[in-house]
């Protein structure tokens, strides 16, 4: 039996995935699934990233301990991986002992071989990402990765030496063409990295203290990079000293490592290298998959935009979010995601396609014959050619799924179910029914839809496990084996249920999108019951010179009347650079997000105003402030004598863009 290694990236324990995050958990799971159905010996590994500044950050706003913060994340993580079915063999975390010591020993390897030395690092950091950045790699003055904002930095810091491997890294690229889909992935990494010249990594840190500890050095801690991607090999039981056990020996190299295109870079770049550093063979495989987009942009809770497995699942179901999810992302491309895009695919290919298939066999089966039929091998020509698609099937399956293009293995499944509905069209049972002479003509093409629906069923299986497992269930049958998943015919009779289960029940789009709206609130609610605090009321600010008499002109109504005054909530804020008074605020009204810049500096810290809703003037024409476009003014009140300032806010919570009159 062959091994096969299959990994995800781990789940950053910042706070709970989104969609877009336990796609690439389904996707691994959909391909580890095959694998096995396949004969292999998978082992596949997923888990959580638990060290940073940035968890630190989180845990002490929330007055917890790092450990206490990334041990209630970690099993919330865990807990969406088992709702969504995945059948992972090993969940690693980052604060696992055994992961933390090997991590130390790794470093402490490559420092004594030359391969990481003592510096100073100063330049660009973007906490979010935990990432370095020089001048020349900013976009706009901003992190590259996520677009957020940069913090000048400089400290003490070990480096990895990149550029002594550089030359070794192109060669394997040259000798290793499939080394990393899409190709496009490889070619970018190669035009904005390597050939321009890699530079040193720093790989640890001594401005926070949540990490794994150098243990010969006891300012740093080891950067996330060199501890986050050892766990492909600590996981298996990777040991410095030689003492590997079973499952390195037997599972490693990878085979696929699956992971977002916003992490390639350090999966083709850093994690080879770190890998021909210890004299470790490379994985046969990286696959850096799209994302998936909510109205065309990248979720985001600054945006409310964030869907999350566990509430589609509650509408939809696991296997038809499973299945919606593994449709709908192309190869290479970005996929979209939505309530309306959701219920119109759902009802397209499951309930019109697959489960009506399913449900108008079964009930013709139940009604002519009493749930038992055989194949009284009374065929015509339109037999073979549905027998032709059921038994080609599972060779254009495997082609897509080694050519990790799983949205075209799954259109390939589909293609029988389509195949068997134009057979009834073309068979017309209804028909063959009103004569008894035609019966045993009946029985067999009932029985030809079962045979269909159960090859169909068994390809599917890895996308849709649990529904799978009913409709063989259904038909009291089981699923195929790779030795007769090609073959036509094997059943002896088939005897289904007189009680099927409606698999997909029709989706009413008005009905969906109400409980959308309650999910949402639920959300934002909940979102700015965790980011409310306090606003610091004896901060004070200059805001204004004018007094108490510098009265403005008296107008009318109608010109009062032209201001547009909504109800909105700040859900993210951060001060702007070069400014002492400025904050940038993301403020959501209703459907729309917009940034609006506000002098209120001194007397506001961002973490402080997160959650509060406040009255903004949205018809104001934007301008630009220190080079960002404002998009409107939040109203404050302001006390020239004692010189505070305070946010306008409506005294009870309100909806999001409430008009203020």
């Amino acid at each position: 039996m062959k091994n096969y290694y299959i990994t995800t990236a781990i789940a950053y324990t910042s706070g709970k995935p989104h969609i877009g995050n336990i796609y690439e958990i389904i996707l691994s799971d959909s391909i580890a699934r095959f694998k096995r159905f396949q004969g292999y010996n998978v082992f596949f590994q997923t888990g959580t990233d638990e060290h940073g500044q940035k968890i630190e950050e989180k845990a002490t706003n929330k007055n917890q301990t790092p450990k206490q913060f990334v041990d209630d994340v970690a099993q919330i993580i865990k807990g969406l991986w088992d709702k969504a079915n995945i059948s992972y063999d090993k969940f690693i975390r980052t604060t696992d002992d055994y992961h933390e010591k090997q991590v130390q020993k790794i470093f402490k390897k490559l420092y004594d071989q030359g391969d990481i030395y003592k510096g100073y690092y100063e330049g660009w950091y973007c906490t979010p990402c935990e990432s370095f950045w020089t001048e020349s790699q900013l976009v706009d003055g901003k992190c590259p990765d996520c677009g957020r904002e940069v913090k000048k930095a400089k400290e003490e810091a070990y480096f990895f030496k990149m550029s002594k491997y550089a030359d070794r890294l192109k060669e394997y690229y040259n000798n290793h063409p499939n080394f990393v889909l899409p190709v496009s992935r490889k070619n970018e990494m190669l035009n904005n990295f390597i050939n321009k010249g890699l530079q040193d990594l720093c790989v640890s840190r001594t401005s926070f203290k949540w990490g794994v500890p150098v243990d010969f050095d006891s300012k740093h801690v080891v950067y996330v990079w060199l501890d986050a991607l050892t766990n492909y090999i600590t996981g298996l039981g990777y040991d410095v000293a030689g003492n590997n056990q079973e499952n390195f020996k037997k599972f490693w190299p990878a085979d696929l490592h699956v992971i977002g295109k916003d992490i390639v870079r350090f999966h083709i770049i850093y994690w080879p290298i770190f890998l021909m550093a210890l004299n470790l063979p490379l994985p046969k495989q990286v696959y850096g998959h799209g994302w998936l987009l909510q109205d065309g942009e990248k979720m985001s809770k600054s945006k409310g935009n964030v869907l999350y497995f566990d509430d589609l699942a509650e509408v939809f179901g696991c296997d038809a979010v499973r299945y919606y999810v593994l449709s709908e992302m192309g190869f290479e491309n970005d996929g979209l995601v939505g309530w309306e895009l959701m219920t119109e695919k759902i009802n397209s290919d499951l309930a019109n396609v697959y489960g009506n298939l399913v449900s108008r066999t079964i009930a013709m089966t139940n009604k002519y014959f009493n749930g038992t039929v055989e194949n009284t091998f009374e065929s015509d020509a339109v037999d073979q050619s549905l027998i032709e698609v059921v038994e080609g099937a599972y060779k254009k399956v495997e082609s897509k799924f080694n050519e990790l293009k799983i949205s075209d293995a799954i259109s390939e499944v589909m293609a029988i179910f389509k195949r068997a509905n134009k057979y009834i069209d073309e068979t017309c049972p209804w028909i063959l029914a009103k004569d008894e002479s035609n019966l045993n003509r009946l029985k067999t093409v009932l029985y030809n839809l079962c045979e269909a629906i159960t090859v169909g069923t068994t390809l599917l299986a890895p996308f849709m496990p649990e529904t799978a497992n009913k409709v063989a269930k259904m038909l009291n049958t089981k699923l195929r084996t790779l030795d007769n998943v090609q073959k036509f015919g094997l059943e002896k009779q088939f005897n289904v249920t007189n009680s099927p289960e409606v698999l997909f029940p029709r989706l009413n789009l008005k009905d969906v999108m109400e409980k959308a709206e309650i999910i949402k609130e639920k959300q934002i609610k909940e979102y700015m019951q965790e980011s409310k605090t306090e606003p610091n009321k004896n901060a004070k600010t200059e805001v204004s010179n004018k007094t108490e008499n510098q009265a403005k002109a008296i107008i009318d109504f109608d010109t009062f009347s032209k201001a547009e005054l909504k109800v909105g909530t700040i859900v993210n804020s951060e001060k702007v650079e070069g400014s002492e008074k400025l904050l940038k605020n993301t403020v959501k009204l209703g459907d729309e997000v917009r940034t609006i810049v506000s002098g209120i500096a001194k007397t506001y810290n961002p973490q402080d105003i997160i959650g509060k809703q406040v009255v903004v003037v949205t018809n104001l024409a934007p301008r630009k402030l220190k080079g960002i476009l404002s998009e409107g003014m939040i109203l404050c009140a302001f006390d020239e004598e004692t010189n505070n300032l305070a946010l306008v806010s409506p005294i009870t919570e309100f909806k999001d863009g409430c008009e203020v009159s």
